[in-house]
């Protein structure tokens, strides 16, 4: 259980660098562009933070752990991206059908930066999981009579 606890600490600074370089340094100005004035003034960390610890767990789920399991970092890249693809998605499409305005390249943007970031911590999450989880013991053979 300690190692699914470190991996997962470890596997949110991942998360958190990543998705913070992305919003604060590459993607901001074109936020600040098509979204300026839907724009909170504050970010509400408190609603982020859970966001992130909760969307982490998902990823541990529905991607990490059964890549562990399968020995497949393959198998991390593709659950990943597809658990980022139907998650970004179902937010993007949610505000374009719902919210005056909410413009198309975001939702494009959006969707497969979400696809990118998700498949990339996945494996990420999934090499730090398997460093940490001890290889399994031999099991001995019998001796031949």
């Amino acid at each position: 259980m300690i190692r699914y606890v470190g991996a997962y600490l470890l596997t949110a600074v991942v998360f958190f660098v990543i998705d913070l370089l992305w919003l604060g340094v590459v993607a901001r100005g074109l936020y600040q562009q098509y979204l300026g004035p839907l724009l909170a003034d504050e970010v509400d960390w408190a609603a982020a933070v859970v966001f992130y610890l909760l969307f982490i767990v998902g990823i541990f789920v529905f991607a990490i752990v059964p890549a562990v399991k399968r020995a497949s970092a393959g198998h991390a890249l593709l659950m990943g991206a597809l658990f980022g693809f139907f998650t970004y998605a179902t937010y993007e499409l949610t505000n374009l059908a719902t919210m005056a305005g909410w413009p198309l390249g975001i939702v494009f943007i959006d969707i497969a930066w979400g696809s990118v970031l998700t498949g990339s911590v996945a494996v990420s999450g999934y090499h730090i999981l398997r460093r940490l989880t001890p290889a399994p013991t031999p099991k001995s053979s019998p001796p031949p009579t």
